[in-house]
């Protein structure tokens, strides 16, 4: 299956990224999750801001670099919000991506690589212009999920809402499945 490299949001590293990185293990996939905030999380956005406004972002980005020294080329970049910019980022200063899984966030940089993109419908969060650049986008796939929570993969945020937990199991199968369909084109199949 794939490599991948799960970035967390603003909110840190916490259980659900864990919990999202064992399940992606858990169908076969390498995961690495690199921790931008070394051990610091919230779970609110004014404490998350807080944290993320404290690290310069070129401090984050250094992070971000040295957690893929053992990281093989072809990987997948995937990320939580805030972390799917860094996953675009990355992608961009590498060039070695196979593909990039976006979760609650529409980042300005697609590369003309294989893409899925997952976002509350609404979401106060995203960049109208970056989204219908997304949807406009031939490479990119966008599920957009109703009455969610911008984080709605992560059950444990107090914003979350009862719609949650089915989109949020959506999501999981069709990223399960994108990283299958990207692993078979990799590999010629």
């Amino acid at each position: 299956m794939a490599d991948v490299v799960l970035f967390h949001s603003a909110l840190g590293l916490r259980p659900a990224v864990l919990a999202a990185a064992d399940r992606l293990r858990d169908a076969g996939n390498k995961v690495w999750t690199p921790d931008l905030y070394n051990g610091r999380t919230a779970d609110n956005l004014p404490d998350a801001i807080e944290i993320r406004d404290s690290i310069e972002p070129h401090l984050m980005f250094d992070r971000a670099e040295a957690a893929m020294a053992d990281v093989p080329p072809g990987v997948v970049y995937a990320g939580y919000s805030l972390g799917a910019s860094y996953a675009a980022l990355v992608s961009r200063a590498r060039g070695d991506a196979s593909a990039l899984v976006f979760l609650h966030d529409a980042p300005t940089f697609l590369p003309g690589i294989p893409a899925t993109m997952h976002i509350a419908d609404p979401d106060q969060w995203l960049v109208r212009d970056d989204l219908h650049r997304a949807e406009e986008n031939p490479d990119t796939e966008v599920f957009k999920y109703a009455g969610c929570s911008h984080l709605f993969t992560d059950p444990e945020t107090k914003e979350s809402t009862p719609s949650d937990a089915a989109a949020a199991e959506l999501t999981w199968e069709r990223v399960i499945d994108f990283l299958e369909r990207t692993d078979k084109r990799r590999q010629g199949s």
